[in-house]
């Protein structure tokens, strides 16, 4: 079987072009592919210059609260974000990695910067910046998560506020309920989910694919990095 996968997929190597793309997939199918990751996602040349940004990007730029995008540059809300990104930048441009961690009152936001390609190579020189996401439990993941293991609405929700951090006692506020109910709800989330403690279900959950909530997406936006609404 994994004999036969390799040879379907090697025999589609010769319709690659020579970005590596298969041939029929083209730059906005590609596009919208990154708009469903539920991380934000920027691609940026030597000078800073933003080259694409997907949409959760997109909608951390236009926030202005940490990053923001002005002339069309990566840059922080504050002097020293500046800085710091900038100084990411020139190390990525020199083949490092780079993780560069902001926060501002309670919000926080990492950015991890990334070479896509080799000092020494001849193509164009650009850095992928990825944002961190936000909250486990505004994945779309979860959701479907909990449909595949046909939880109950209030399990589901019970399941949320763990994602969130909430204690206990906090969730049996929230629902109206005895802490011993939400107990026994975690529970059963743990005999459905196979996790053998509270700890053990959250790491699953952490672990599920990144998937954009459909609710997140305001409207369409150009890809095109120029059109970005500055704050």
């Amino acid at each position: 079987m994994l004999q036969t996968a390799e040879s379907g997929w090697n025999s589609g190597a010769a319709q690659m072009d020579s970005t590596g793309v298969r041939a029929g997939i083209g730059r906005p199918h590609l596009m919208r592919v990154f708009d469903e990751i539920d991380y934000g996602m920027l691609i940026i040349d030597p000078q800073g210059g933003i080259l694409h940004a997907n949409h959760l990007a997109r909608h951390e730029l236009a926030r202005g609260c940490i990053v923001r995008s002005i002339g069309n540059c990566l840059l922080g809300s504050r002097t020293a974000f500046t800085e710091q990104i900038q100084e990411a930048i020139e190390s990525s441009f020199r083949g490092q990695r780079k993780l560069v961690m902001m926060h501002v009152d309670d919000r926080e936001l990492s950015l991890a910067f990334t070479p896509l390609s080799h000092p020494l190579e001849a193509d164009a020189p650009s850095v992928l910046v990825l944002m961190s996401r936000q909250s486990s439990c505004d994945n779309l993941a979860v959701r479907m998560f909990s449909r595949s293991l046909n939880l109950s609405r209030s399990e589901e929700s019970v399941l949320v506020h763990l994602c969130r951090g909430l204690p206990i006692g906090e969730i049996a506020r929230l629902h109206g309920v005895a802490e011993s109910t939400v107990r026994s709800q975690i529970k059963t989330l743990r005999v459905k989910a196979g996790a053998s403690s509270i700890r053990s279900l959250l790491q699953r959950v952490n672990s599920l694919p990144p998937v954009v909530p459909a609710l997140r997406i305001i409207a369409p936006m150009s890809h095109n990095a120029t059109e970005f609404s500055h704050p």
